[in-house]
């Protein structure tokens, strides 16, 4: 019986504490030089792929940029174009690792495996994570169950999709939750098993991303005074984490109003870890009352990701029901 051939993985480094290490006598945890070799720390790779590793950059995920994003994922699509790459894993910064692996699932059309993951241990320090992260990825990428199934996040032996995780703890290994549907699959020793599908998502293929997109946290007796100085500031967009199921101060209001007026995209999301926002309370600044104004619903987005999507959407449309269109879509 002959054997199946080996999969062609490309593993593509960009920095991150999966490739830093910490000085043992200050205790500071800075990216090392050899970012790129990575695989030299698992030598476990080579048993469940061909493995072909790049240095893409090396940077902490904090210094990422809109431009090395759009770069990131122009260099995506090559190597997935490349008849002879059956699936890209993508070793990343945990801090803005959910922003990277989202948008890259709103610009890539579902087909190869790309896999994100990252480590929250450098690779000196006792009970490193990374490079069982790193062998995971890679068996997950050479999965079959991975095809198909858009960007995915691996981490602590569980598979997760890009629209749905988020890190929800500064230093625990298990930090990458999916609050609102779980993991789709796990890593185990005997294989990769994806046990549920995601809904098909919003494919928006475009390159690159719009800048001067705001984030806002609405909370208690807040006012519109940081609206409008993003307004004079020449932002494109803005996305307003609000209380509950779609609700803020009333004194927030007159500037989200002005914000429309002025034709810029207002999306609203909520800052609990579960639920969607929704056209409920009719008073002011009520969840009803906005989207009678215009505000845009985020469909259970996080702000960070709905910030993501606004910025990938801006580079196609400004049509407010084109916009609509697609924060509908999951």
């Amino acid at each position: 019986m002959s054997l199946k051939p080996m999969k062609q993985i490309v593993i593509l480094t960009t920095g991150g504490t999966i490739a830093m290490m910490e000085d043992p006598h200050t205790g500071a945890v800075r990216p090392v030089q050899n970012a790129a070799d990575l695989s030299q720390a698992v030598p476990q790779l080579r048993d469940s792929a061909h493995v072909q590793m790049e240095a893409f950059s090396n940077v902490p995920s904090p210094h990422l940029t809109l431009e090395m994003m759009a770069e990131l994922g122009r260099t995506v699509k090559q190597k997935l174009a490349n008849d002879d790459v059956d699936g890209l894993v993508i070793t990343h910064g945990t801090d803005t690792l959910e922003e990277t692996a989202y948008y890259l699932d709103l610009i890539l059309p579902p087909g190869k495996p790309v896999v994100l993951t990252g480590a929250m241990r450098s690779s000196n320090e006792l009970g490193a994570d990374g490079p069982l992260n790193l062998l995971n990825s890679v068996r997950t990428a050479a999965s079959a169950d991975a095809h198909h199934q858009g960007v995915v996040v691996v981490l602590n032996d569980e598979i997760h999709a890009a629209r749905f995780v988020t890190k929800t703890h500064t230093s625990n290994v298990a930090t990458f939750q999916s609050p609102a549907v779980g993991p789709i699959g796990i890593v185990g020793k005997r294989g990769v098993q994806v046990r549920h599908i995601p809904k098909p998502h919003a494919h928006i293929p475009v390159d690159g991303l719009a800048p001067q997109v705001g984030l806002l946290k609405a909370a208690v007796g807040m006012g519109d005074e940081v609206i409008r100085f993003l307004i004079a500031n020449g932002c494109r967009g803005l996305v307003i984490e609000a209380l509950g199921a779609g609700n803020v101060p009333p004194q927030m209001v007159p500037g989200i109003k002005d914000a429309i007026d002025r034709h810029i995209p207002v999306i609203l999301v909520s800052r609990c870890y579960n639920g969607i926002v929704q056209d409920v309370y009719g008073y002011e600044g009520g969840g009803k009352h906005l989207h009678d104004l215009g505000v845009l619903f985020g469909n259970g987005l996080n702000g960070q990701k709905a910030r993501i999507k606004l910025m990938v959407a801006l580079q196609e449309t400004s049509d407010r029901e084109r916009l609509k269109q697609y924060f509908n879509e999951e």
